[in-house]
């Protein structure tokens, strides 16, 4: 260190100091606050590896495939709240990060992904391991920067920050050429930002949240649609508040799923495809949609002009994009969910209006009696991978994060373990990513190293980033998981049978030859395998899991082929036509009017 860097330390004044581009990066890094970057070294990236090396603030955690990078950066930005990092170099290591990439962008997940680029000069001549890895993600990033300079690292990975982790959270890419990261520069910090057009609105307009306190007023049939921009908010107590204070019927989406708990009379479950018939009921029914933090996507509308179609829509985002863009708000709020909640509740505090939702609530309760979620038991005793789910969510707890990938088992997570907190579910909401689970829940574990992960995954989606058990092995992660084995591509199957007269193209593992031998591959990766068949056993298997702490565990669960997700709202299809198990349908209130 400099003299004069010593002494403006010393006078609490700016630093600068001259360093290499690459240097740079890493001392930005540092300053941001950054501990772990999930990353694999290649030839355009590889300056950067060498002062990351030396860095004493920032774990490097070196994965077997980029994909599982980033899905790590997203595991470890869900369950701490912080921006996820992860690092590649040009070319395929870069493509190989599109995948997570956009699973962040569809989930507002806020990560910062790292590449490294061909030098400035070989730009656009189809270099060794040139991709342009800036447009090809442009329109599944929130922002991206390619850097030729280096004079521009560290302002531009501070920006990366900022707006990744601010308004609707979100990845940024930082593409950044050989040559800047290894030419010399002068170091300052903390730099100026440049986002003169980037001013997310996070407080509401008071006149629409007045507006909204007049409906909620008005209605006689409210609910509650809350989705994950009230999880990435902060605003779960505020929610409660409101909740209480109105009583109206809450419902959680997949991305919302234990920030309202499941355990509150208020609450009426999931909406949606595979939601609750009372969730699904009190939506169709009701006159008045309080939606906060939603997208109103189609997993949750189903056929959208049939949704909900006596309901009035308040609409609030601090995406302005998201509001009125599938259905009509009648108002429509910009902000922060947090804000909105708090701003809400004061003016209806202040009001003397209070709704009756007596009927309401004997219509709701009702569904809630009649159509509880439910699940097929097998005459051959074979495994329910609901019954699994059951007893997992019992002996872990609600203080343990759940962390799923896409498909049935994704399904029955939601539906049958008991969310309490909110962020515990961490999943592959709205791109729906095959290999989600195993890397997410790697970054998860190593966000919260003090709390119990559970990867709750299918034998399909845990074929496609396996390989990071033996980054958890070797970094220590001990994640724990819970392997849906049905043989099968599971949700691919269910509609196959229900739409495709059981043709059964291309689904088949055939995982019950074990191939692979599950147990085997554990062990083989410096696991622990433990294989489950029978009802009788669960218990045992998941203590034994929950005893081990040291290594990662997986148990293998070969459950029935042909199990189920319940209740469904085929795709394109009314949420009136929801069915509870085939060719069974529940019935509604108002179908004898």
């Amino acid at each position: 260190m400099s003299l004069s860097l010593e002494s403006s330390h010393a006078r609490n004044e700016p630093m600068t100091e001259r360093m290499t581009g690459a240097q740079a990066l890493v001392r930005a890094l540092e300053h941001m606050g950054v501990d772990t970057v999930f990353g694999i070294p290649g030839g355009a990236i590889l300056p950067a590896y060498d002062p990351l090396y030396d860095s004493t603030k920032v774990r490097h955690v070196l994965v077997r495939h980029e994909q599982g990078a980033g899905h790590a950066a997203e595991g470890y930005a869900q369950a701490t709240g912080r921006v996820g990092v992860c690092m590649a170099t040009s070319g395929p290591g870069a493509t190989n990060l599109v995948t997570p990439i956009a699973d962040a962008y569809m989930d507002s997940v806020p990560i910062v992904a790292i590449t490294g680029q061909v030098a400035s000069g070989a730009i656009g001549t189809d270099a060794f391991q040139e991709a342009d890895i800036s447009g090809i993600t442009m329109p599944i990033t929130k922002h991206n920067f390619l850097i030729t300079n280096p004079a521009d690292i560290a302002r531009t990975i501070m920006e990366a920050f900022h707006i990744a982790s601010t308004g609707r959270p979100g990845p940024v890419l930082v593409d950044i050429s050989k040559d800047a990261l290894q030419a010399e520069t002068t170091f300052h910090w903390p730099p100026t930002m440049q986002l003169p057009g980037y001013r997310p609105v996070t407080k509401p307009h008071s006149k629409q949240i007045r507006e909204a306190a007049k409906l909620i007023a008005e209605s006689r049939r409210p609910v509650l649609y809350v989705g994950g921009g009230v999880h990435k908010a902060g605003a779960a107590a505020e929610l409660r508040q409101l909740a209480e204070l109105t009583n109206i019927p809450v419902i959680t989406t997949l991305m919302a799923r234990g920030t309202f708990p499941d355990s509150h009379p208020q609450h009426m479950g999931m909406p949606g495809m595979h939601g609750s018939v009372s969730a699904v009921g009190a939506l169709q029914q009701s006159d008045l949609i309080i939606g906060l933090g939603v997208r109103f996507d189609d997993r949750v509308t189903g056929h959208l002009a049939s949704f909900a179609p006596h309901a009035k829509v308040v609409h609030a985002d601090i995406d302005p994009a998201e509001i009125s863009k599938n259905r009509h708000a009648d108002v429509p709020i910009v902000g922060d969910c947090k804000e909105v909640i708090s701003d809400l509740i004061g003016v209806i505090q202040a009001s003397e209006a209070r709704g009756d939702y007596a009927d309401w609530w004997t219509i709701l309760n009702g569904y809630k009696k009649t159509y509880p979620l439910g699940y097929e038991t097998f005459a051959d005793g074979s495994l329910a991978p609901q019954y699994v789910m059951e007893r997992l969510s019992s002996i872990a707890g609600p203080e343990a994060y759940y962390v799923a990938g896409v498909g049935q088992h994704q399904m029955w997570a939601a539906q049958f373990v008991g969310y309490e907190n909110p962020g515990t579910f961490i999943n592959s909401g709205g791109l729906g990513t095959m290999g989600f689970a195993i890397p997410a829940a790697m970054g998860a574990k190593m966000g919260r190293p003090e709390s119990t992960v559970w990867a709750i995954d299918g034998d399909g989606c845990f074929q496609m980033t396996n390989q990071e058990l033996a980054t958890c092995a070797l970094e220590g992660v001990p994640i724990k998981i819970a392997l849906i084995n049905n043989g099968n591509l599971g949700m691919v199957r269910q509609w196959q049978t229900l739409f495709y007269d059981q043709r059964y193209s291309n689904t088949d593992l055939q995982t019950t030859r074990r191939i692979p031998d599950f147990v085997k591959l554990a062990e083989a990766y410096g696991c622990v395998g433990l294989r489950c068949e029978r009802p009788e056993d669960v218990d045992a298997v998941i203590k034994k899991a929950m005893e081990i702490n040291d290594v990662p565990v997986v148990v293998d669960f070969v459950v029935h082929q042909d199990a189920m997700v319940w209740p469904m709202v085929a795709a394109g299809t009314s949420n009136d036509d929801i069915k509870i198990a085939r060719d069974m349908a529940p019935k509604w209130e108002n179908e004898d009017d």
